[in-house]
């Protein structure tokens, strides 16, 4: 995935969601390679421990275990907590 693919699929599935705030995105789960080879070039803020690497307020982790995908907040559950509004794209 690269980084315009990952603002596309976030846009995408906010507009899908509507108001349902579960389907909102809810975590941005990373390959490790991936995220090495393009993905660490996303605008991201790190913050807290606890509120951890977030693009556009969504939380992003990385492990080599993971398959790159974006996670609605129903799927996610606490993991992307504590969620916030998504900002603007790009």
């Amino acid at each position: 995935m690269t980084p315009d693919q990952l603002t596309a699929a976030l846009d995408a599935m906010q507009q899908a969601a509507g108001d349902d705030a579960q389907l909102m995105p809810g975590l941005i789960a990373v390959n490790s390679a991936e995220w090495c080879d393009s993905l660490y070039a996303v605008e991201h803020v790190a913050r807290t421990l606890d509120e951890g690497i977030r693009h556009r307020g969504i939380k992003i982790v990385v492990s080599s275990l993971f398959e790159t995908k974006v996670l609605t907040r129903a799927e996610a559950a606490d993991r992307g907590e504590p969620y916030y509004d998504l900002t603007s794209g790009g």
